[in-house]
């Protein structure tokens, strides 16, 4: 297996296509979209910006900045737009994939935290400049909406997960980490039903009712929750982390858990990692997203795979050896 950072290279920066989603982070992209621009000038990166119009049309504008001889797509928004950029990528021969980088405006921003993109702009813009590659795995799944599949960057969630951010995206009032809390505890009182799953990996089979069930290629969901705490995006595996069902005041013993990344140490989650994991509904649906994206709110099979080593990604420089 590569270890992390083992596909780390150091190579000038090329010409920039910005992929700008404008109601990323309820506006945020459009309001700091200057200040990007101007630091980007300041750092010599050549760019130019593209927005997008509707759901899907950052895969399109991802294809099209390849076309127009574009050697970086920049996603400049959420996980969502981050998810689209990655598949319009992914959808190209491996030799012409571009490098792909990330300016995080979104709420959870969880695949730019996985791979080493800072939260803070400035320092986020200086990576486009540096030019520091990471080369990563990414994941696909099949089933839902997407019965021929599509692929992932961050990780796909099920269960509690995925309701808690299918609320999440009502809520108006709060972003990011804040909201998911919010969504989770919200949760909490509605979402009692855990369907009876039924979950094939490497290791074995699991078949009980589940809590959720998140699958992961990178380390955090909802902008702080840590589902996969030790998650390498470049090992060749998808950490698995699996909770039974439990009561509603259990649940809120876990929550804190999951934000230390250390509910591991208890007796109603199972943790592992494996290179293909197949969930089956036994007893009721499969609520599901992939990288915050809706797969399916009562699915019945989800087939989860990694494929390693596929794009390079823009990332902090590592300490040197």
């Amino acid at each position: 297996m590569p270890s992390p950072r083992s596909f780390e290279r150091y190579l000038p920066p090329l010409r920039c296509r910005l992929v700008v989603n404008p109601i990323a982070g309820h506006g945020a992209s459009v309001r700091r979209l200057s200040s990007i621009c101007h630091e980007l000038k300041a750092l010599g990166v050549a760019y130019d910006v593209a927005m997008t119009e509707e759901p899907g049309h950052a895969t399109y504008q991802a294809r099209r900045a390849v076309e127009e001889g574009y050697g970086v797509v920049v996603a400049v928004g959420g996980d969502g737009t981050c998810n689209e950029v990655l598949n319009g990528v992914m959808e190209l021969e491996p030799e012409a994939r571009p490098v792909m980088g990330v300016l995080p405006v979104g709420r959870g921003n969880d695949f730019a935290h996985g791979i080493g993109v800072p939260a803070e702009l400035k320092a986020a813009c200086r990576l486009l400049a540096q030019g520091t590659r990471r080369r990563i795995d990414v994941g696909h799944v099949a089933g839902g909406a997407f019965p021929g599949g599509c692929y992932f960057g961050n990780g796909v969630g099920i269960g509690f997960d995925a309701v808690a951010g299918f609320v999440a995206m009502k809520v108006r009032i709060l972003r990011g980490f804040a909201a998911y809390t919010l969504a989770a505890l919200a949760t909490n009182f509605v979402y009692f039903r855990a369907p009876v799953l039924r979950i094939e990996t490497e290791g074995g089979t699991i078949e009980q009712a589940c809590l959720l069930v998140s699958v992961m290629n990178g380390r955090r969901i909802g902008g702080g929750f840590l589902t996969a705490p030790s998650g390498q995006p470049d090992d060749g595996l998808l950490d698995l982390c699996i909770t039974r069902k439990v009561s509603r005041m259990r649940v809120f013993t876990l929550i804190p858990a999951f934000m230390r990344g250390t509910q591991a140490r208890s007796a109603a989650v199972t943790t592992g990692r494996s290179r293909r994991v197949v969930v089956t509904a036994v007893e009721g649906g499969i609520p599901a997203h992939a990288d915050g994206e809706t797969l399916c709110t009562e699915g019945d099979r989800l087939v989860i795979e990694v494929r390693p080593a596929q794009i390079d990604v823009l990332t902090r420089p590592s300490v040197a050896p």
